[in-house]
């Protein structure tokens, strides 16, 4: 099973959007970008909503028989690590091994030696294609790296043979992520984390390294637009390099977490694409929520009912519901609407404040990141929530539809 050159991870929390994120992809397919939707949701967000890994299979099932889509589609075990990877092992496709938490735990035995061992014909000066400075190597720099990333890497390598075990070789896509981690990862770490990976015999197809900047939910990229791309391109040519040096998939490819809404960086991601003929998985995920947000406000009556309320609630729960997202968010409590503020709004002005448009002067990023990890709120409504996101359907799936389209997959993948 080998996933296609552009992908697009689509989380959909409530499992009701699979249909307007499919008729995204097939009007990206329209206009000749081939990609394939990724359906992915974590084991935390299946335990706050109160569902379990089949139920995004199902949802994305149906979508896709309602639609006639006859090309490859996957569901993402989102995050998963050995504790709670047996839950989706039936139901999905493509794993991802969040191996972040291991990162800098020292690996047993004499497997640090014999990493450092297997490694010592880099050490030197090494010449990467398409890097211009050569890169400086030692065997005291190969150590570190090894003290840093060699455990996290043999835990995936675990991770993975537990699956291959259920599942049966080359029958899913395999992703190692290493994104929620401190730091970035350098072009030299990612050289080495791929030797790793080769090493424990993983068929890596994408990866999702922690790249320079902020990538906070659902708000634009904040840092050197210039460093990241810099480092996405060198990222790209070192997967080149490993690839034929490391017998690694030909097909492997970079993933960009926390994806959705970083703007600034869709032409650059997309110009240095071009260059290397290389592919890219995008996820998003609580973008779509909110465009259920915004469609329930925008229809007035019932539906701006529910999404004022759970704003409101969200005040008194901040420290509850930002906690388990304190890395991925910057809120400034003094620039969210009050209660009363909120209690004015028509379903517009709600609609303005939250829809990620910085062209619109009532736009409130710390708004939307608040919403955005907020969805517990909606979930403990349970049926008003749901029956609101039906009654109201016609708005959301145009905005989810054109949100995804118009905003995430254009400027990457067409523009």
């Amino acid at each position: 099973m080998k996933i296609s050159k552009y992908s697009i991870g689509t989380g959909d929390r409530f499992a009701h959007e699979c249909k307007a994120q499919l008729e995204a992809v097939i009007k990206a397919c329209e206009e000749g970008a081939d990609i394939s939707p990724v359906w992915n949701k974590s084991d935390r967000e299946h335990q706050i909503i109160g569902t379990s890994p089949p139920d995004t299979k199902t949802a994305a099932d149906q979508a896709v028989k309602d639609l006639n889509w006859e090309k490859p589609y996957f569901i993402d075990a989102d995050h998963i690590n050995i504790n709670n990877d047996d839950g989706f092992i039936e139901s999905s496709n493509f794993f991802t091994l969040d191996v972040a938490d291991y990162i800098a735990k020292t690996p047993e035995g004499d497997a640090l030696e014999k990493f450092i061992e297997n490694n010592k014909k880099f050490e030197g000066s090494l010449s990467i294609p398409d890097i211009e400075e050569e890169l400086k190597i030692d065997k005291d720099m190969i150590r570190k790296i090894g003290e840093k990333f060699l455990f996290a890497v043999m835990e995936a390598g675990k991770i993975y043979r537990h699956i291959e075990s259920k599942k049966g070789k080359d029958n899913f896509v395999t992703e190692v992520s290493m994104d929620e981690s401190d730091q970035a990862q350098t072009p030299v770490e990612m050289l080495f984390i791929l030797s790793m990976i080769a090493q424990e015999k993983i068929p890596v197809q994408t990866i999702a390294p922690k790249f320079t900047g902020r990538f906070n939910k659902g708000v634009d990229y904040e840092g050197s637009v210039e460093k990241f791309t810099q480092e996405f391109d060198q990222d790209l040519a070192v997967i080149n390099f490993a690839v034929k040096e490391f017998g690694l998939p030909d097909n492997l490819k970079l993933s960009v977490h926390s994806g959705s809404d970083k703007f600034s960086i869709y032409g650059p991601i997309s110009k240095t694409l071009k260059k290397y003929n290389a592919g890219v998985h995008l996820k998003t995920a609580g973008t779509t929520w909110l465009e259920e947000l915004i469609g329930l406000a925008e229809a007035e009556g019932e539906g701006l009912k529910i999404a004022k309320e759970i704003y409101k609630q969200s005040l008194p729960r901040f420290d509850e519901l930002c906690g388990p997202y304190a890395t991925v968010i910057d809120i400034d409590k003094e620039k969210l609407p009050s209660p009363e503020e909120i209690d004015g709004w028509d379903g517009i002005k709600y609609g303005n404040a939250l829809r990620h448009d910085q062209s619109c002067e009532e736009y409130n990023m710390h708004f939307r990141q608040l919403l955005h990890v907020s969805y517990k709120l909606a979930a403990e409504m349970g049926a008003r929530f749901t029956d609101g996101l039906e009654s109201c359907r016609e708005q959301i799936a145009k905005n989810v539809t054109e949100n995804l389209f118009d905003r995430h997959i254009k400027p990457l993948f067409i523009d």
